[in-house]
């Protein structure tokens, strides 16, 4: 769609280095950009929100994600000014600021998954939930408790009132605070369900997860993996996992989450441990 709608504008030489997809978030659109355009990203940002009827914003993303806060530098380059949206999924409701906090719609099946995965009774520990995604997901289907840990002190008050707009069937606890930290403190051996979704970290994190399940309990351990063949993802994933866990595990299972980059690739290895 983004290159079809460029066609006005760019040669097709240029369309070709469009990417070809954008990320709308309620009614804000995040494009990125390659380096050879970006002398038309005004344009291009104008052209898209004439042709997008439920977008009021338009913003290029000029930085990756990153830092402990795991935000984005954002470049308005069409309408309103304003980085606060909100955004609707598996009939929830989320407050959203796509500058201040991380947040991703690609990830919304695999929110669905994780709901689906659990268990009515299930304490869940989420180390690092943001607004509340995946938790007010699992809440809304299941009778489970969500302990929602993020450092972000913007996602941790974005998580409160996200638990506030939606009617859940589980309960769900909004904690401001690094995940080691807090997992030491407050949630050591509270949880039946760990959800690890930092993978560029989560080796480093991984003592912390263990430390946070119950004597035995599942595992959702992220990651990203390289690889030239789509088909061996699951695999590398699977034997990563295997060498750096130090307690016993059974997997349960392996699959990608979403294409990060060429040949790169978000990964989730869903495991049983057992300390």
């Amino acid at each position: 769609m983004l290159k079809q709608a460029m066609a006005s504008i760019l040669t097709s030489e240029e369309a070709e280095e469009m990417y070809g997809a954008f990320d709308q978030i309620g009614n804000i659109i995040i494009l990125r950009i390659p380096d050879s355009l970006l002398s038309k990203r005004k344009t291009i940002g104008e052209v898209l929100l004439e042709k997008v009827k439920t977008a009021k914003s338009i913003f290029y993303q000029s930085s990756p994600v990153e830092g402990d806060y795991r935000i984005r530098q954002l470049e308005l380059l069409a309408g309103e000014d304003s980085t606060e949206t909100e955004y609707k999924e598996h009939g929830c409701r989320f407050r959203v600021d796509v500058e201040k906090t991380f947040f991703s719609p690609r990830l919304a099946t695999e929110r669905l998954r994780i709901a689906d995965l659990v268990n009515d009774g299930d304490v869940i520990v989420n180390m690092f939930g943001g607004v509340g995604m995946f938790s007010i997901v699992a809440a809304k289907k299941k009778k489970c408790h969500v302990y929602n840990v993020d450092i972000n002190p913007y996602a941790a008050k974005l998580c409160s009132e996200n638990i506030a707009l939606n009617k859940l069937k589980g309960t769900i606890d909004s904690i401001e605070g690094d995940a080691a930290d807090i997992i030491e403190k407050e949630l050591s051996g509270k949880g039946d369900r760990v959800l690890m979704l930092l993978p560029e970290r989560s080796d480093e994190f991984l003592d912390s997860a263990i430390k946070a399940l119950k004597q035995k309990g599942t595992l959702h351990y992220y990651c990203h993996v390289h690889s030239d063949k789509k088909n061996q993802v699951s695999a590398v994933a699977t034997s990563h996992f295997q060498s750096v866990i130090t307690v016993g595990a059974k997997v349960l299972g392996s699959k990608i989450v979403r294409p990060v980059g060429p040949r790169f690739y978000q990964a989730v290895v869903d495991a049983v441990i057992s300390k």
